[in-house]
């Protein structure tokens, strides 16, 4: 257990890790963030803030020493980095699973070989990909890239072969994928959390309102109908650890400051 006045390091220092330190402060723990911008969000308030590069392996090593435990940001942090981590601290998510949030293709791969569901698609990785994406898919399309896209960055609608290796140029012949756009009802997502042994806390279905492609609300609970949210996995008899469950260990932890 990584009790309270311990440090926990961030790799990122964005608006989501300000978050991330402001919740960790108010659980009594202290903050190492690595950014390299020196007015990150999240390095204004931290304990500590390493201004390095995410690849710096002298600045990895001095994260790796002061904290106790590591996360990141978003998954846009150098797989190679969380790597070197993990010899030494607890990194989580895990490099395994970072290489797998990074990539669309490998993402949507994984998640269909689970047996869920994914929006029709085809890995394009070179422009000679398009012409056998396009036939197995209905327009409209979107081309995304693979990597480093985010809040609708990276992507464009294509409606035909002309358009995809078009756009797939502009987006410097980098791999996509190619996807069907969905006509969405709306967007529900869960929260879940996991320890190292396993127990595991599910939170209430949330409801993600988008302006432009970028998420602009989230609900919780959804106003989706009960036949929907009962279908994530968010009920606390299918966990260890429930949200009410939670919030008593912080109250004993509490009394006990």
């Amino acid at each position: 257990m990584i009790l309270p006045d311990s440090s926990l390091g961030v790799l990122g220092g964005g608006q989501l890790g300000r978050m991330f330190t402001l919740a960790a402060h108010r659980m009594g723990y202290r903050v190492v963030v690595l950014d390299p911008d020196p007015h990150s969000p999240a390095g204004l308030i931290a304990e500590q803030h390493i201004k390095a590069d995410y690849r710096d392996r002298a600045a990895l090593q001095m994260l790796g020493d002061e904290c106790a435990a590591i996360t990141t940001e978003f998954e846009n942090i150098p797989a190679e980095s969380l790597e070197f981590l993990e010899q030494f601290v607890p990194v989580r998510p895990g490099t395994d699973a970072l290489r797998i949030a990074q990539n669309r293709i490998e993402e949507k791969t994984f998640i269909q070989q689970q047996g869920l569901a994914t929006a029709p698609f085809a890995a394009i990785y070179e422009a000679a990909d398009i012409a056998e994406g396009i036939a197995a898919l209905q327009p409209p399309l979107l081309l995304k890239t693979a990597s480093m896209g985010y809040d609708g960055k990276g992507q464009q609608q294509v409606g035909n072969a002309d358009e995809a290796r078009e756009a797939f140029l502009q987006m410097g012949g980098t791999p996509c994928v190619l996807e069907e756009m969905l006509e969405l009802e709306r967007e529900v997502s869960v929260v879940l959390v996991r320890n190292i042994d396993g127990l595991t806390a599910v939170y209430p279905a949330g409801e993600n309102r988008h302006v432009n492609g970028i998420l602009e609300t989230t609900i919780v609970p959804s106003a989706a109908a009960a036949s929907i949210t009962e279908n994530a996995p968010s009920t606390p008899a299918s966990v260890g650890c429930t949200p009410e469950r939670y919030m008593a260990y912080q109250r004993k932890m509490e009394r006990m400051k």
